[in-house]
């Protein structure tokens, strides 16, 4: 394969993630959703295991600290979230979900899986595991 095809293999993987942001951001506001595209990852993950330092969601969501230090000021604004001092570290906090936070990931989970579920629709279980295949290879060879 020339460098020529990479190239555009990139460009479409990019434009790929752009329109599904782009999709879902759009959705976002036709429900009315009080939040992000960048902030329901942030209350996503933070479902998951609901006590996290900013490093953390940093690495998750792939977003710079500058990033989610003002998503996680907005989250708070919203009372969503909020920061805890850390145990062990008196330099860092824990973000967790308040309970308004945990009752807004309830309320959207559903919604946002129907968003998401429209990027997929046209796709075999195969391509799907393909796709998967492909791109965790990829993820894996750019290992830093």
């Amino acid at each position: 394969m020339t460098s020529e095809k990479f190239g555009t293999y990139s460009y479409l993987l990019d434009r790929t993630s752009r329109r599904i942001k782009q999709f879902a951001t759009q959705r976002f506001k036709e429900a009315n959703f009080d939040i992000t595209v960048d902030q329901w990852h942030i209350l996503k993950h933070l479902d998951i295991d609901n006590v996290k330092n900013q490093s953390d969601l940093a690495e998750l969501t792939g977003k710079d600290h500058p990033t989610i230090t003002r998503i996680i000021d907005l989250l708070c604004k919203k009372n969503l979230t909020e920061r805890k001092p850390h145990p062990k570290d008196r330099r860092s906090f824990l973000v967790t979900l308040t309970e308004e936070g945990q009752n807004t990931v309830k309320q959207l989970t559903p919604l946002v899986a129907t968003i998401r579920m429209k990027a997929w629709e046209n796709l075999s279980e195969h391509d799907y595991n393909d796709l998967k295949r492909i791109l965790d290879t990829i993820y894996q060879t750019l290992e830093i």
